[in-house]
């Protein structure tokens, strides 16, 4: 069984300066929920317990989120609001939450590698706050956990199909056959301009890795960004078959650039009752 979930989370978000300069992007609210707490609960309605946030010594205020906050909790305690507290109660109860610093922003592999110590020698998920997925009736990776299970020895990568002209933002994949919606993956290319692209399925922020990602990780070299890339270790993987693609149910919005953030407010004022 899966229990691990690591959250990369120590970027800076620089396209939404200046909020950015003291407010983590992960805190910016979708309506009343900061990115960072629908991430944990999809994680936590996943059966997922042992969270590991990957952060930098800036971004203290995800820590101080998660924390108990005395006086306003008595302040509230007799009214309907104390309520609105419970869906971080539910996850500090229930959940190990980890902090681990990354001193260097290097890419999310190496966000990835910090993990490592806690982590072991377990398979694990990854999600990414800055893609906000919502499925009514059973959140993406909890999907993914049951290819998983049929695969327990392959990583299992989210896809979703894009434009074209868009695949210039993702890393993308090539597949050998399909099956409903898995794709058994032989290559990935990370980037691609459109003449490039094998296909027009896009890899998004949802992950599950077995262990042996680490020492890939850990001999990967940067790219001319200085940067290691996730998509870069996974194709060593792919070459021996052992990552599947699965293109999920539901809807996904990208919440790392404003207009994307501003969709996702809207998306999510749409199905909220009490507006």
């Amino acid at each position: 069984m899966i229990k691990h979930c690591l959250f990369p989370v120590a970027g800076f978000g620089t396209r939404f300066l200046p909020v950015t300069k003291t407010v983590p992007k992960e805190l910016l609210p979708i309506l009343d929920k900061p990115l960072i707490q629908y991430a944990i609960d999809e994680a936590y309605g996943s059966e997922l317990s042992e969270m590991v946030l990957v952060i930098n010594d800036y971004k203290f205020a995800i820590k101080k989120y998660f924390e108990p906050f005395p006086y306003l909790e008595s302040m509230i305690s007799s009214s309907s609001k104390i309520e609105k507290l419970d869906c971080i109660k539910n996850i500090t109860e229930n959940c190990n939450l980890n902090f681990v610093n990354q001193t260097e922003m290097l890419g999310l592999g190496h966000a990835i590698l910090q993990g490592k110590d806690i982590i072991g020698n377990n398979s694990f998920a990854v999600i990414l706050p800055d893609d906000l997925c919502h499925n009514e009736d059973q959140p993406v990776m909890s999907q993914m956990l049951e290819i998983f299970k049929k695969n327990k020895d392959k990583c299992i990568v989210a896809v979703e199909e894009v434009n074209i002209k868009d695949v210039k933002k993702y890393g993308v994949i090539n597949f050998k056959s399909s099956s409903s919606n898995v794709f058994h993956v032989h290559d990935m290319i990370e980037k691609p301009s459109s003449s490039e692209a094998p296909s027009n399925l896009a890899i998004i922020g949802r992950y599950i890795l077995t262990p042996d990602i680490f020492d890939i990780l850990e001999q990967t070299k940067p790219d001319e960004d200085g940067e290691i890339q996730i998509t870069n270790a996974l194709r060593e993987l792919a070459k021996i078959g052992k990552v599947i693609a699965y293109k999920f149910k539901g809807t996904r919005i990208d919440c790392g650039s404003v207009d994307g953030y501003i969709k996702a407010n809207m998306f999510f004022s749409s199905l909220d009752t009490r507006l």
